[in-house]
């Protein structure tokens, strides 16, 4: 596929995608040269930023959310061994973490290659990416300040 024809397609998946967002009434910043899109959900205790961006060379969509919080010295080991252990537990999506920089992020991505996307595709990853967001970010959170012991982290609620 010529690249003047996937600037094109990835255009009309980005232009899918605001119209979702407009539809569910979500304040939301645009950045159509980078084809990207920024918004902000209130959590059951922690707001959660998102950055969507539809990535024309690859033909994919990318969703993005930086948990705020950062792992000191000693506690990034214990960052490492949650995120591993939320990931197991997920089903969608996956949070990584940056070892160096002691920060997670969620990450979930859909192919649009050869393929029809619609709102539902959006609506989707925005509902999981939220929800899985909302159940973590609290309790990285807290193993990071030591307030919350990494056993209590495997428990289930």
């Amino acid at each position: 596929m010529s690249d003047d024809k996937k600037l094109k397609n990835a255009q009309n998946v980005y232009k899918t995608l605001c119209a979702m967002l407009d539809e569910k009434e979500l304040k939301y910043e645009k950045h159509e040269d980078d084809l990207v899109v920024t918004f902000i959900l209130g959590g059951d205790d922690i707001p959660m930023q998102f950055v969507l961006n539809v990535d024309s060379d690859r033909q994919l969509i990318r969703l993005l959310s930086p948990i705020p919080v950062t792992f000191e010295g000693d506690k990034r080991i214990e960052g490492a061994i949650a995120t591993c252990q939320a990931n197991y537990r997920i089903a969608d999506g996956s949070f990584d973490f940056d070892f160096k920089q002691g920060r997670i992020l969620f990450r979930m991505t859909s192919s649009y290659i050869d393929s029809l996307i619609s709102k539902d595709v959006f609506k989707y990853m925005v509902a999981v990416a939220s929800y899985t967001v909302d159940e973590y970010n609290d309790k990285f959170f807290m193993l990071a300040k030591g307030q919350l012991p990494i056993e209590e982290f495997f428990k289930k609620k």
